[in-house]
């Protein structure tokens, strides 16, 4: 079990350390030039988290699990102050006391993973990490809503004359939205709806669906890489959503797995 939680923590504390690094900087590129206190933080939780990574990344699998746990607790610390600049700043948008070019809808989306990865470090530190059934559910519903806005974003920062990958963009968001209400309903029915053949086929009916967005991030990544597309998407952003959808398809291929072994 100390294994597991070291191991645990560790992954975890790579992959969302990574993602709250570079939120700051994608925070930063949609301010303004007059914003320079917003830049001035943001610059500083690149600096916190990208040094979270690093420490995290040095760590060996035999290191002491106490060491650990008093590392997700300051990483939950980073973590919950990173939280609120960005309710600050959606804040701040919504009220249209900054101009800029982040959409309200982009920083309430990475406002909702710092909420997330707090969530799982409490979980991890607590040893209270949601059972198979609830797990299944409740990570479909965040992730779920995580793709359908990636879908948005690309959508919305193509270039229009790209209108073949504009309207994949679109469809992709009208299926995950589609997925997103249904694992909705599936949560709503709980306890009655986490029977073995509902679970199994809510998890092989998102990974198909995943795995066709996670390839279609890959070839949107290769061509903003190779310029060969015209956007305002960052070749960093076009990454950093695909990573994303490959964690999550990841996350389904484990519970699948578990279903599987529990039959």
């Amino acid at each position: 079990m100390a294994d597991e939680f070291v191991e645990r923590s560790l992954d975890e504390i790579r992959f969302w350390s990574r993602i709250m690094k570079e939120h700051s900087l994608f925070l930063k590129l949609g301010f303004t030039c007059e914003d320079t206190q917003l830049i001035q933080e943001a610059d500083r939780f690149y600096s916190i988290f990208e040094n979270i990574e690093n420490r995290a990344l040095a760590f060996t699998p035999d290191v002491d699990p106490r060491v650990i746990y008093d590392f997700n607790n300051v990483v939950h610390t980073a973590t919950c102050h990173i939280w609120a600049f960005k309710r600050k700043v959606l804040g701040l948008i919504i009220q249209c006391k900054i101009l800029g070019s982040n959409f309200p809808l982009l920083v309430d989306h990475v406002s909702r993973e710092a909420a997330y990865f707090m969530n799982r470090l409490k979980q991890l530190n607590t040893g209270t990490l949601d059972p198979l059934p609830d797990a299944v559910i409740n990570e479909n519903v965040f992730f779920l809503k995580i793709m359908a806005d990636h879908a948005k974003f690309i959508n919305h920062l193509l270039d229009p004359s790209e209108r073949k990958l504009v309207e994949q963009a679109r469809d992709f968001s009208h299926d995950f939205d589609q997925l997103l209400f249904q694992a909705i309903d599936l949560d709503s029915m709980r306890p009655q709806s986490q029977t073995q053949p509902l679970l199994d086929q809510f998890v092989d009916q998102n990974r198909v669906s995943v795995r066709q967005l996670r390839d279609f991030k890959k070839t949107a990544r290769d061509l903003i890489e190779a310029c060969r597309i015209k956007s305002i998407i960052p070749p960093l952003l076009a990454d950093h959503v695909f990573r994303e959808a490959s964690h999550f398809l990841e996350i389904l291929d484990a519970f699948d797995a578990a279903l599987s072994h529990s039959k």
